[in-house]
C-alpha cells in the first residue's frame, strides 16, 4: 500500500510540475538551444529499479570543446555559463520529471548512477537498486555532490533501510530549502563528481 501511495504520489507532483512549469521548461529549452546549440537535452544510460538501465534526461550544462587532438576538454572548462546557473539552481534537473512520470524514477530516492558502475558496487552498495532512483534523495539533502562516494552510498543504503512516506516528505522539503542554498554542488576541486572506480568487494 505504501508503495502504491508513493507512486500516486509520484505522478501526481510530477503531471503538476511538468504543467505549471512549462513555461519555465520550454524558456529554459529555448536559452540552452540559443547559447549551446543542439541538442538542448542531455541523454544518458543510467541504473534503475534492481538495475535496470534507463535513460535519463536532463538540460545540457556543457559544450562539445575540445583539444587540438580532438578530445574532449575537461567537464571545467566546457561547463556553460548558463549551465553552471542551472546546476546551481537544480533546474538542469527539471526534464527528469517525465522519468518520474514514466515510472523509471522517483521524486525521491537514490540518485540514478551509471549503468557502468554497477559492477564496481559492494554488495552493501549495490542495495541502493532495491528502491527506484530519485530526483532527490537523503544523500542530496545530507552533502549533496560534496560528499565523498563511501558517505553517498552509506546514505543511499540507509535511505532503502529506513524508508517511509514521512520521510520522503522531509526529503522533499529539505531539497526546496537546499535549492536556494546553492550548497553542495560539486565536490572540492571538481566542476562534476569524479568517477566511481570501485571497491576490491564486487557485487554479484
Amino acid at each position: 500500500m505504501r508503495l502504491l501511495i508513493k507512486r500516486l504520489i509520484d505522478i501526481c507532483l510530477s503531471t503538476l510540475v511538468l504543467i505549471f512549469l512549462s513555461p519555465l521548461i520550454l524558456g529554459i529549452a529555448l536559452l540552452v538551444w540559443l547559447t549551446t546549440g543542439r541538442p538542448v537535452l542531455f541523454e544518458q544510460l543510467r541504473a534503475g529499479y534492481r538495475g535496470k538501465p534507463f535513460t535519463l534526461f536532463k538540460f545540457r550544462t556543457m559544450r562539445e570543446d575540445r583539444d587540438a587532438q580532438g578530445r574532449s576538454l575537461p567537464d571545467s572548462k566546457r561547463l556553460s555559463k548558463l549551465g553552471n546557473l542551472l546546476r546551481q539552481l537544480s533546474l538542469d534537473e527539471l526534464p527528469q520529471f517525465w522519468n518520474v512520470w514514466k515510472g523509471e524514477m522517483s521524486l525521491v530516492g537514490p540518485r540514478p548512477l551509471l549503468v557502468d558502475y554497477l559492477p564496481r558496487y559492494s554488495l552493501k552498495q549495490a542495495r541502493r537498486h532495491e528502491v527506484k532512483p530519485g530526483v532527490t534523495g537523503w544523500a542530496q539533502v545530507n552533502g549533496r555532490n560534496a560528499l565523498s562516494w563511501d558517505e553517498r552510498f552509506e546514505l543511499d543504503v540507509w535511505y532503502v533501510d529506513n524508508w517511509r512516506l514521512g520521510l520522503d516528505a522531509r526529503i522533499l522539503w529539505k531539497t526546496i530549502r537546499r535549492v536556494f542554498q546553492r550548497d553542495g554542488i560539486s565536490l572540492d576541486g571538481h566542476a562534476t563528481m569524479p568517477e566511481f572506480t570501485g571497491n576490491n568487494q564486487r557485487a554479484l
